[in-house]
Parts: structure tokens; C-alpha cells; sequence
């Protein structure tokens, strides 16, 4: 059985060593996008140059590459670290709590963003993980809300409580940013959220809430039963029969740098 045709039950079920294993899978390729990170930037500094121009330039046969390479490439040290642990973190939730679906929906979010920034963005060079990460967020947001399922409720307020200022960087604010990349990648995630509303991640009730439920069928029965008792009629009338009723029912930056065209213009380059 392949580690993805198995879901964490109650503590008292679930394969512990099974489950060791897919937590290590969830951390593996994370780890190694956000390794590319940084190694892509390390390289930068060792040839002493800019991939700049490998992110997407919009309506630019040249810039449809960007798509693709874009999220390796970042503009400083702060634009990598501010992207590299959320993305981390939301990637890693969705493996986990997603399995087999969730490199399907990861690439979606990672090529419709890219897609949507070549064809709306600014002409100009767009760099850097972030629109993912917003696809990421606002992937695990929306499907917390819709699902009702306890954990992805946490994994919700979670990610509103570390990453909810990340909402101003869709606002064309800053000239510096590429709120278009955050833009396209929030909508595809909430897009996504709803495409796969009907997935159902399987799981047993928790031994507390099964007892929520018990105790919640007790008081509607003893309710029940004391309304009849208050209501049935003295033993010596006669009335006719009474039915009886049962239970059955984060941020990125745009780098604004010089390009030399032919013609000698110059040409606004930026970054995410």
C-alpha cells in the first residue's frame, strides 16, 4: 500500500510508523524548493550576476520561461527569507493533509499564477516565490472554511495569524512590489479551494467528539421524554392512539533595474 492510501486516524489507530513517514515525505519537497532557492542565489553572488531576466516578462515570448524559473529567483536576501519559510510551511501542510492530490494542486497554483502574470502584469521583470506562497495561503484558508474539518480550520488561523497582513501586497501599493503576482496567486488558490471542495480527506471522529455527540443525543432524548411525560394524557381517558416519534434520523518585491534595449531605451526591469 502506497504511503498515500493511508489517513491518520484517532491516536489509538493510526500506523505510527506509517505516519512517521509520510510527516518525513511532507518535509522532503519543501526542503528541496526552498534548497534551489537559495543555491540559485548563491550562485548569483559567486558569478557576481542577475538572473533578473529569467522571471516573467508579461506579453514577451522571451518572458514565458519566467513562468517556469521565476520562483527561483529572487531580488535580496530579505525578498528569499520572507519566501522561503512560508513557503516551507504551506507546502509542507499541503502534503500532508492533502496527499496524493496535493502536487496536482500544487502546480496548478504554480503555472495558473505564472500564466495570469504573463498575460495581465506589468511590463516589467517579474521575480520571486511569493505568488505561490499567496496561492499556498489562500489555498489552505478556503478549503479550512468550507470543509469544516477541525484541522484544516487550525491550519486556517494559522496561516491568518502569521501570514494575514500578506493581503495589502495585492493592492498596487508599492511600484516596487508585484502585487500581480500576489494578486493571480491568492484568486488561483481560492479558485482551487473550490474545485476540490469535494475531496474528501478521510478520517475517524476523535474519541472527544464522538462524546460530544453522545452527550448531545442524550439531551435531545431527555428532552424528548420529559415533553411526553408533561404531555401524555391521565391513564383512566381514552383517547385515540398517539404516534410515536423515533431517532433516525508572503511578500515579494519587484526590483525595478535598467535593461539596455536595441534601440538604447531603457527598459523597466522588476521583481516580485
Amino acid at each position: 500500500m502506497g504511503i498515500f492510501g493511508y489517513y491518520p486516524h484517532n491516536a489509538s489507530k493510526e500506523d505510527k510508523e506509517l505516519e512517521k513517514k509520510i510527516f518525513r515525505h511532507s518535509l522532503l519537497f519543501p526542503a528541496i524548493f526552498v534548497m534551489l532557492f537559495w543555491l540559485v542565489k548563491l550562485v548569483e553572488i559567486l558569478l557576481g550576476t542577475s538572473f533578473v531576466t529569467g522571471g516573467v516578462l508579461p506579453r514577451s515570448f522571451s518572458g514565458l520561461t519566467g513562468i517556469l524559473t521565476s520562483p527561483f529567483i529572487h531580488s535580496g536576501y530579505a525578498h528569499l527569507v520572507s519566501n522561503s519559510v512560508p513557503f516551507f510551511i504551506l507546502f509542507f501542510a499541503l502534503i500532508y493533509f492533502y496527499r496524493k492530490y496535493s502536487y496536482r494542486i500544487f502546480w496548478q497554483i504554480y503555472l495558473i499564477s505564472g500564466i495570469c502574470v504573463w498575460l495581465g502584469g506589468r511590463e516589467a521583470w517579474h521575480i520571486g516565490a511569493s505568488g505561490v506562497v499567496y496561492g499556498l495561503a489562500a489555498f489552505h484558508f478556503t478549503s479550512g472554511i468550507i470543509r469544516n474539518d477541525l484541522r484544516l480550520l487550525t491550519v486556517s488561523i494559522v496561516v491568518v495569524f502569521l501570514y494575514g497582513g500578506m493581503v495589502w501586497g495585492m493592492f498596487p501599493i508599492n511600484p516596487d512590489i508585484s502585487w500581480e503576482s500576489h494578486l493571480w496567486g491568492a484568486a488561483s488558490g481560492v479558485l482551487l479551494a473550490l474545485y476540490y471542495r469535494k475531496y474528501n480527506i478521510k478520517r475517524e471522529p476523535y474519541e472527544w467528539e464522538k462524546e460530544l455527540e453522545d452527550d448531545e443525543e442524550e439531551t435531545l432524548t431527555g428532552s424528548d421524554s420529559s415533553t411526553n411525560k408533561k404531555d401524555a394524557p391521565p391513564e383512566n381517558i381514552s383517547t385515540s392512539p398517539t404516534p410515536t416519534f423515533t431517532e433516525s434520523s508572503y511578500s515579494s518585491a519587484i526590483q525595478q533595474e535598467p535593461r539596455v534595449k536595441a534601440g538604447g531605451e531603457n527598459e523597466k526591469q522588476s521583481a516580485e
